[in-house]
């Protein structure tokens, strides 16, 4: 019987950096990965894809991108292959291919015995370090028998790749945002349902969006209240990085619609909410440009002044006069590319540790369930903690109470006798 003391159950961006302060501090521990070092990165994002954020800033404190310019926006495989690398630096004692079936407490004898395809681990306790992107999620709005090809944007390529016709994707977050704009920019008609969303400027002022919100403190707000962790976030670090404004897509070419809210005999529905989302996400860019102003302004920093980042591109017809149904054969739509979300699935952690809709009950990672942790969770700490520099804090986090837990375990049950300070 193989043991260990800690088993980190995923080796992605949250795994690595959890083995890396693991490591750091001495603690025996062993991580498995179902596919390959960091597999989500190769195989479920385009081709096409770029960082969201400038390579200086998205990272592991204690490795650079090294050979890439500090502002790049780097290829999806350059990340995957940055996180090879630092396996390699922190020595990760991984396992590729072995997926974890089952993992339960050993009544008892403390600890778990967790069931794989490569045999059976006992583990002092355990890490679930799987990330935030685990299922796509496509909602039950379109029938899987309509005459339409249906994709999550997980398993969306290239535009070559998609039947011919028009295109809509559902969801205007980072991923729906940009793969409109790639469909639109290959020639393809695209139509782009639009939600509630933050839309933060992608530089201003000579600083990138990234910066701003670390000198407002903005990474490490906790979520506000239930719900709004999932804001939605659109931004791009494609073509060099912009600002994605929905306006200058509908002026490309790209019909923009409200929230998808049904659908019935090849016709799709929309929401009378177009023109409230673009509004709200208009305010979220415009608030980050006053606090930003503000602290310019507070802090005497030479930065230029942009006015014209406030200039707004016309309302496009669809903006001004929304549609509100698609009939899809009309408008020679082969295919929908829904850029709606991920679930998590941890039914393999057989422990009392979730509420009642399968989410983990945690605080900053630590489970109520002892010797049970988290990580790679969105706002598991802050804002910033599905990011690289995000995701290396809350593990020194989750590594720093493994340690505690370790040393509360040495203790014999004889009070140390300590000498009085003045002596």
């Amino acid at each position: 019987m193989e043991r260990t003391d800690t088993l980190i159950v995923g080796a992605g961006q949250a795994g690595l950096a959890l083995s890396g302060h693991l490591g750091r501090k001495g603690v025996p521990h062993l991580v498995l990965e179902k596919y390959r070092i960091a597999e989500a990165w190769r195989t479920g994002r385009w081709d096409a894809l770029v960082t969201n954020g400038p390579v200086w800033h998205d990272r592991f404190p204690d490795l650079e991108f090294a050979g890439d310019h500090p502002d790049a926006f780097v290829s999806k495989d350059r990340v995957a292959d940055y996180l090879v690398e630092y396996a390699d630096k922190v020595g990760a004692p991984v396992r590729e291919g072995v997926e974890v079936l089952k993992a339960e407490r050993m009544p008892g004898a403390g600890g778990f015995r967790v069931e794989t395809t490569d045999g059976v681990i006992e583990a002092r306790r355990i890490v679930a370090a799987t990330g935030a992107f685990q299922h796509p999620v496509i909602p039950p709005i379109v029938p899987e028998d309509a005459p339409v090809a249906q994709l999550h944007s997980f398993f969306y390529k290239t535009p070559e790749q998609l039947t011919e016709g028009a295109v809509m994707v559902v969801g205007a977050g980072s991923s729906g945002a940009q793969i409109a704009d790639e469909l639109n920019r290959a020639g393809r008609k695209v139509f782009l349902s639009v939600g509630p969303h933050d839309r933060p400027p992608r530089r201003y002022r000579g600083r990138d969006f990234v910066w701003w919100l670390g000198v407002l403190g903005l990474w490490d707000m906790a979520a506000q209240t239930p719900g709004t962790e999932h804001v939605t976030i659109s931004v791009s670090g494609a073509y060099g990085g912009q600002t994605m404004d929905f306006r200058r897509l509908a002026q490309e070419g790209v019909t923009l619609l409200g929230l998808t809210s049904g659908y019935e005999d090849g016709v799709l529905g929309f929401a009378d909410d177009l023109q409230a989302n673009v509004a709200a996400g208009d305010a979220n860019y415009l608030d980050m440009l006053d606090r930003a102003d503000a602290y310019v302004a507070r802090t005497g920093l030479d930065l230029p002044e942009e006015p014209q980042a406030r200039q707004m591109f016309p309302n496009p017809e669809c903006l001004t006069h929304p549609v509100r149904k698609v009939d899809l054969a009309a408008e020679g739509i082969g295919t929908i590319i829904w850029a709606t979300g991920f679930r998590q699935d941890f039914n393999w952690i057989k422990a009392d540790a979730f509420d009642d809709k399968g989410a983990p009950i945690h605080q900053r990672g630590v489970s109520r369930e002892p010797d049970i942790y988290f990580l790679g969770l969105p706002w598991q700490s802050r804002r910033g903690s599905t990011f690289l520099w995000g995701v290396w804090h809350d593990a020194k986090y989750i590594a720093d109470q493994i340690a505690i837990q370790r040393a509360y375990a040495e203790y014999d049950g004889e009070a140390a006798i300590v000498a009085d300070a003045a002596e």
